[in-house]
Parts: C-alpha cells; sequence; structure tokens
C-alpha cells in the first residue's frame, strides 16, 4: 500500500544534495509550472500539431494550448480530490496533500513534451523506421532493450527522458522538478520490454535508473515483484483524465469550427452528457447566447465541469485500490453510465469523422514522410561518422545533444532527441533545405 505522505515529496530531482531557503510564497510545486511554462520546449509546443493542421484563418489547437488545458482541468480534478480526501482524512493536513493540484497542474504541463513533429504520425513513423523501414540494420548492433525502445518509441517515455537525463549530474540548468511532478506524467511506469504489441511504455533502457530512483524516493510499489514494473503514482490518474476530458471535447468543438461537424451534429454529442432538465435548462441559456460558436464554447465547459466531478468521484471512491496498485482502467471508464455513454460517443464520431479526415490524414502523410526522411540521413550520419556528408549533418546538430558520443546507442538516442525536439515548421524547412527544395536567404 502506498502512502500518500511519502507519495508527494518537495525534493528535486539531480539537486537532492543542495538546499536552499526561499523567501516568497510560492510552494516547490508551483515553482515546477513555472519553470516548464518558461522553458523552451514547452514553448515549441505551439508550432507542433495536435490533430488538425496548424491555424490558417481558423485557429484550431496546437500542443501548446492543448497543454495549458489540460493543466487547468488537472487543476480542478486535484483540488477537488484533495478536499475531498482532507475531509475523510484529517490526519493527513500536515502533508503535501493539499498541493496535488499545484503538482497535477504541473504535471499537465510537462505531458507531452516529448512528443515529436506532426502528432502521432510523428510517433508511428518513428517507431516503424527502426521496425520496418531503413532503421532495421540497427538491429544486430544494440542490445534488445535499446532495439525495443527504438521500435516502440513512445512520446510518454520522450518527456521523462527530457526531463531526467539531458540535465541529469549537472548543478546548474534543467528543469530539476519536483520527484511527485516527474512521476505524475508516466502513464506507463515499465520499461518498453515489458510493452508486448501495445506501443505504450514510460522509460527508455537510459531512464530506467532515474525512473527508479524517483519510485523508491516516493514509495511506488513494484508489481509482481518485476524489477521494472511499478504501480502508477496516484496522481498519474488525475493527468491521464483531464487529458482525456479536453482532447475529446476540444478535438469535437475544432471540428465545429472547420465545418467537419454540423451546429446539430455538435450540440447533440455535448448534450447528451446531461440529464433531461439539464438540456432543457442549457436550451434555455441558448436564448441568451445567439452565436453559435459560443453556445459550443458554453456546452463545452459544461461538460467539463461534469467530467471533473465524476473523475473527482471515481478517484475518492477506489483511493484504496489506487493506492494498493490494484485499480484497473482509466478514471474516464468508471464514469456514471450516462456521461459515459456520451463520452463512447464522441471518441467514436472521432475516429469516424475527425481521425479520418482528409485534412489530419494530409498532415499524417506529410509528417511521416519529413521524418522519414530526416530520420534516415540523420541516421546515416551517426552511423557513418567519418563521410563528408555525414560530417555536415553532425555539424548542424546543437552540441546540447550527444550526436559525437563514441557509443552507437546514445548517438542514436540523440537523432531523436533533436527530431523530436523540432517543431512542425523546423522539421519541414530542414526536410526542404536538405532536399534543395529551400535555400537560405542571402
Amino acid at each position: 500500500m502506498m502512502n500518500w505522505k511519502t507519495l508527494l515529496s518537495a525534493k528535486r530531482f539531480g539537486m537532492e544534495e543542495f538546499h536552499e531557503e526561499r523567501q516568497e510564497n510560492r510552494s516547490e510545486f508551483q515553482r515546477d509550472y513555472d519553470r516548464l511554462i518558461f522553458s523552451a520546449p514547452f514553448r515549441r509546443l505551439q508550432s507542433k500539431t495536435q490533430v488538425f493542421p496548424l491555424p490558417g484563418s481558423i485557429f484550431v489547437h496546437n500542443r501548446l494550448t492543448h497543454s495549458l488545458e489540460v493543466s487547468c482541468v488537472g487543476r480542478s480534478l486535484g483540488n477537488d480530490v484533495s478536499k475531498a480526501i482532507l475531509a475523510k482524512q484529517p490526519e493527513l493536513h500536515d502533508s503535501f496533500l493539499s498541493e496535488i493540484g499545484a503538482i497535477v497542474s504541473a504535471a499537465c504541463l510537462a505531458h507531452d513534451l516529448g512528443n515529436p513533429p506532426f502528432g502521432h504520425s510523428g510517433e508511428k513513423a518513428i517507431a516503424t523506421f527502426f521496425s520496418e523501414g531503413k532503421g532495421l540494420f540497427l538491429k544486430e548492433l544494440l542490445s534488445p532493450m535499446e532495439w525495443a525502445d527504438l521500435t516502440h518509441f513512445e512520446g510518454n517515455a520522450n518527456a521523462f527522458r527530457l526531463l531526467t537525463h539531458q540535465f541529469e549530474g549537472r548543478r546548474q540548468g534543467g528543469f530539476a522538478l519536483t520527484y511527485s511532478t516527474l512521476a505524475s506524467i508516466v502513464k506507463y511506469p515499465f520499461s518498453s520490454s515489458l510493452a508486448g504489441k501495445k506501443p505504450k511504455f514510460g522509460f527508455f533502457v537510459s531512464e530506467e535508473e532515474s525512473f527508479h530512483r524517483v519510485a523508491t524516493e516516493l514509495g511506488i510499489i513494484q508489481l509482481n515483484e518485476h524489477p521494472a514494473r511499478y504501480a502508477r503514482h496516484p496522481l498519474v490518474y488525475l493527468v491521464e483524465a483531464a487529458d482525456d476530458i479536453c482532447y475529446q471535447l476540444m478535438d469535437i468543438e475544432d471540428a465545429h469550427k472547420l465545418k467537419i461537424l454540423t451546429n446539430e451534429e455538435t450540440k447533440s454529442l455535448l448534450l447528451a452528457y446531461f440529464k433531461d432538465e439539464r438540456q432543457a435548462q442549457i436550451q434555455k441559456n441558448f436564448a441568451i447566447v445567439s452565436d453559435t460558436n459560443e453556445q459550443i464554447a458554453y456546452l463545452r465547459s459544461s461538460v467539463i465541469g461534469l467530467l471533473i466531478k465524476e473523475c473527482t468521484a471515481v478517484f475518492v471512491e477506489h483511493e484504496a485500490e489506487i493506492l494498493s496498485g490494484t485499480f484497473e482502467g482509466t478514471l474516464i471508464k468508471r464514469i456514471a453510465e450516462r456521461p459515459a455513454q456520451a463520452y463512447r460517443r464522441c471518441a467514436a464520431v472521432s475516429l469516424e469523422k475527425i481521425y479520418r479526415s482528409k485534412e489530419v490524414l494530409d498532415v499524417e502523410l506529410a509528417g511521416f514522410r519529413v521524418i522519414s526522411t530526416l530520420l534516415e540521413l540523420m541516421i546515416d550520419a551517426v552511423t557513418s561518422p567519418e563521410k563528408a556528408y555525414s560530417q555536415l549533418l553532425i555539424n548542424r546538430v546543437s552540441e546540447q545533444y550527444h550526436i559525437k558520443s563514441p557509443e552507437l546507442s546514445v548517438r542514436i538516442q540523440a537523432v531523436l532527441d533533436y527530431i523530436s525536439g523540432m517543431t512542425d515548421i523546423f522539421a519541414l524547412d530542414l526536410y526542404r533545405k536538405i532536399n534543395g527544395n529551400s535555400l537560405p536567404a542571402v
């Protein structure tokens, strides 16, 4: 059984031996939030695709706006859960339990930092380059675990790497987030070798020791006595729920703005979350707000409020299972039947009309080609660095990446760090320059 007093720690990863008295009102978890907001990787999310192409005349969500909205929902979930647990267990008032909202909010900001350009197609392009593309030749040159990391490439694991690996051991710089915030972003707390057929895992082999340190510090329990499989940190469920709520509803709203869904379809999908009497009240309020986009926004905010309440209730009801590592599934799948049915309907419509729409597929096709081409050239460069062209490519990469390491696996991971950190625009621009379709202005 995990313990809240151990699970919530303000100790900073990589800064354990340092302590400084701070003359300010921010908590350590609020400092996590601020460090992320002001970081370059977070700013780059503004030019990374969420689902739809980056905006032209109509603004749709990108990774940055998505992360900010998830963070807001996560804060509400955390605050509501904190109040409910403290009401039941007043002895926890001397712990950091009142800070759950701040921890979840910071973790939500960080949850997509490791995602490559072009949405999920970027992840798929990286994984399939190694599993069925021109990167297959590396299988014989790497360990089984290193190979599994490549063929299962996962943005969540890459986020944990970004937040812990690059600056580990340095006294200055980097994120140095609290242990609790770091643990709260790891949705799949096991290595790629345990992922099976699903391309989901929580940390690369290069960060396995880092996650073990986090888990040991916080008292996260191991499952089935396997050294690389852990229970989730309880706050992962709240980060996941905030993400589930936002991406589903915001994709519906964006599809409405782009006229993929009609006014009637969108209203019907969102009204279905509510009981008949509440639906009637909402429709009465439409007379006050006549603009259709504002009506949809009002509906969306009402649904978010309902789902926050539902997910909070599920978490509090199943707190013991969550702390023992036996809770299965997600919070959103355990909510009351009516909103659960409406959520499933939204998911089905999203799959049918949004994720398979021409606009989305065009981005995925283009992204697949761009990422695959950049990978092919950069992997060739680090496996044959003696070539003249390889040197040109290697010298273009910032020194913050270990692109010149004597170890092949480190050089390959540096390529993935470099490419996954790109924005859509930067990746496309580099692709055009490498192919001779674009030259720098003189």
